[in-house]
């Protein structure tokens, strides 16, 4: 009997089961058809598939980035101006002082939309006339307000006959490592008046600090292996949220070639955002600074007749009355080994960390005097009270 019953409802459930699905091809049977994607729609949703947060931020960055044309005038002495052989055959009324005018390009972006546009200083050194090329094909002549050969910035301005799009500055203290790194510019001046270049990669490092060139100071610099040539120096690098990061400045390349080994370096969007500032408030930055302080490099002798048993810092060989450094506590023999919690290793490391500052800033110096460390508070005078 129990058999039975079992039998009966398994055809129940076979029955209704049938029931249903025949009731299922009914209703699609009658159901109205989906349309058919036109192939403008498959076009669209192809090109939406393909959009990534970097070519968003391509897209809304390009419109403020810019070609710059710069002539410079370069002075050359004349090695001949002396020469007697010269003077017979072509007088002695030779200059011995010329001037030759040099075109040079570079790369940029606007940073407000009445027309202030950011550079590196060795775009834009010594201009006799200034061009900046848009990505629509116009073009304006620009003034420099200002630049700084230490952080190798410069800052531009044109006057648009209307708004122009422009870049934010990010507001992050430092970049993440391995985050996206996008670098826009002009490559060898080869696309002016045109769309930038995009070079895509990643931020390798930060912090990255170089030895002064030729009156450069590179510290704090952003690493990057996004691909920056010749041209691209001054263009920005971005994030993934088209926040500028950097300021594209210089790459180091292997043999002297010139090309891009994937080593390139940008002035960080926090220094570069306050040095700009202070060019456009006055022209230029003020390091006039003022200490009050001589001394030299800590060698082994001075180390061995100190009692220490490594060379590191730069000593105290004399201090000014009433200087400065004076005021703060300075005494001859005193050996400087940390700047604002950073370590000095000599007179030139102690000069460089000085060019983040400015006259009035207080700053922490740490000294070892007698065997004892301990920390003075210095007050960064400036020339005008050295000479008054």
């Amino acid at each position: 009997m129990q058999m039975i019953r079992i039998a009966i409802f398994s055809l129940a459930v076979i029955l209704v089961s049938c029931k249903q699905q025949v009731r299922s091809q009914e209703s699609d049977a009658n159901a109205t058809p989906e349309p058919v994607a036109s192939l403008e729609q498959l076009n669209d949703n192809l090109y939406t598939s393909r959009q990534t947060a970097i070519t968003r931020a391509v897209e809304e960055a390009s419109p403020a980035v810019v070609s710059i044309s710069v002539t410079e005038v370069r002075r050359y002495r004349d090695p001949f101006a002396n020469d007697p052989w010269m003077e017979f055959f072509f007088g002695s009324r030779r200059s011995r002082i010329y001037e030759q005018q040099v075109s040079s390009v570079g790369s940029g972006f606007v940073i407000s939309p009445d027309g202030y546009i950011v550079t590196n200083e060795h775009v834009a050194h010594n201009p006799a006339k200034i061009n900046v090329a848009f990505i629509d094909g116009s073009t304006l002549e620009a003034t420099l307000i200002g630049s700084d050969e230490v952080t190798d910035l410069a800052l531009l301005k044109v006057n648009p006959s209307e708004a122009l799009p422009h870049l934010e500055f990010s507001h992050t203290d430092h970049p993440i490592p391995g985050e996206w790194a996008i670098a826009l510019g002009n490559p060898f001046g080869l696309f002016q008046a045109a769309e930038p270049t995009v070079t895509v990669g990643v931020v390798s490092g930060v912090g990255r600090d170089f030895q002064p060139q030729e009156n450069r100071i590179y510290r704090d610099m952003i690493q990057t292996d996004a691909a920056i040539n010749q041209g691209n120096s001054g263009g920005p690098l971005i994030n993934a949220q088209g926040k500028v990061i950097g300021v594209n400045t210089f790459i180091y390349t292997a043999g002297g070639g010139g090309g891009s080994i994937g080593l390139g370096f940008a002035v960080p969007a926090n220094k570069a955002q306050s040095i700009i500032q202070e060019i456009r408030e006055n022209g230029q930055v003020d390091r006039s600074y003022y200490i009050g302080m001589y001394g030299v490099d800590l060698n082994e002798r001075y180390a061995r007749a100190l009692g220490l048993q490594d060379a590191r810092g730069f000593i105290v060989q004399d201090v000014e009355v009433d200087s400065p450094a004076d005021q703060a506590g300075f005494k001859p023999y005193d050996v400087i080994r940390s700047f604002e919690g950073e370590t000095i290793t000599g007179q030139m490391d102690f000069a460089v960390r000085l060019y983040d500052y400015r006259p009035g800033d207080v700053v922490r110096v740490g000294v070892l005097r007698d065997g004892r460390e301990m920390e003075l508070t210095l007050e960064l005078g400036s020339n005008e009270q050295r000479g008054g």
